[in-house]
């Protein structure tokens, strides 16, 4: 397939931290809105946008733990938003949108990961309601003030974990197959990608265009809650005493360096022309050739996408299904 999955390259990379990536950018009358941006790396991106002189937003369901964590964050602003709630999403877009400011750029950095099967409301897996129909219906809600922003990025905060699970159109909810966390979590990060191919494809004439990101492994972000300690374990992210290893070749990052992709996609005048790609280590991911995706697979050294995760036929058809299920 014809991809832009091409490294520029960027002159950055797996140790490049969100400041040094932001350098000499000034987002100064830019306005800015980040789910997720009170925890993990989602607040390390809401902290460096906000310190380079852009307005931030921060949508969160717990607003009071949102302002406490927001504290060295002077300035930003925290509104109520559960993504598994249509009508909470409606509202903050509708707030927003009141607001009449055009939005320059939309971080989707919020998600949870290997969750105990959990639906919402309406029936849907929480893992692909969360990750990526929460993040589809605001995207759509605030495209008015995405439009309005003439040259708006968005970014769709995905994860290597594509691996574990392409999109199953057949069973999007676990109705029909047993449901197992990581596949789940999987097919929603797969969703992420394939929803920043399209958006940016269907947003490319009006100045919109779209990225999806793989932050790294970083350990202390709170995604991990619901993996067992022989899981961590196993995957080699804690040393014999418990504390996280920092190796940035195998992916093993800090919360500054796993911020640096989302915040260099957001902000980099190196993308100016580009958009619809999954990028990593601060650069536009190579695609996995076929005869490459066993030793891909087995290792997290090798940057990297999966064909499928990437698939603009894909992308298109998750597209209209999320919009039938978001209506």
């Amino acid at each position: 397939m014809t991809t832009a999955q091409h490294p520029l390259p960027s002159g950055f990379g797996a140790a490049s931290t969100a400041e040094e990536v932001i350098k000499g950018v000034d987002l100064t009358g830019k306005v800015a809105i980040v789910t997720g941006g009170y925890s993990g790396i989602g607040l390390e991106t809401a902290r460096v946008l906000r310190s380079a002189g852009a307005e931030v937003v921060v949508p969160a369901r717990d607003l009071e733990r949102a302002r406490a964590a927001l504290t060295d964050v002077p300035g930003a602003e925290v509104e109520y938003l559960d993504l598994l709630d249509p009508a909470s999403i409606d509202a903050f877009a509708e707030k927003f949108l009141a607001s009449g400011r055009p939005l320059h750029i939309l971080v989707n950095s919020a998600g949870i990961m290997a969750t105990p099967l959990t639906r919402d409301a309406r029936g849907y897996e929480a893992q692909f309601a969360t990750n990526h129909l929460g993040h589809f219906q605001l995207v759509a809600r605030l495209w008015p003030a995405l439009v309005a922003a003439d040259g708006a990025r968005v970014v769709a905060v995905s994860s290597r974990g594509i691996r574990f699970g392409n999109v199953d159109f057949d069973d999007l909810h676990f109705e029909h197959r047993p449901y197992e966390p990581f596949v789940a979590y999987g097919q929603s990060k797969t969703a992420n990608a394939l929803f920043a191919v399209e958006l940016d494809r269907r947003g490319r004439p009006q100045g919109v265009r779209a990225f999806s990101v793989h932050p790294g492994t970083i350990i202390e972000t709170g995604l991990a809650k619901h993996v067992s300690a022989e899981v961590v374990r196993a995957a080699g992210v804690l040393d014999e005493q418990g504390r996280p290893v920092r190796d940035p070749s195998r992916q093993l990052k800090t919360v500054e360096q796993g911020a640096a992709s989302s915040v260099w996609c957001a902000t980099s005048p190196q993308l100016a022309a580009l958009g619809g790609v999954y990028c990593e280590n601060c650069d536009v991911s190579p695609l996995v050739a076929d005869t490459d995706e066993a030793g891909w697979r087995a290792g997290a050294e090798t940057p990297g996408v999966l064909s499928y995760a990437v698939d603009p036929e894909a992308a298109a058809r998750l597209w209209e299904v999320s919009e039938r299920l978001t209506a």
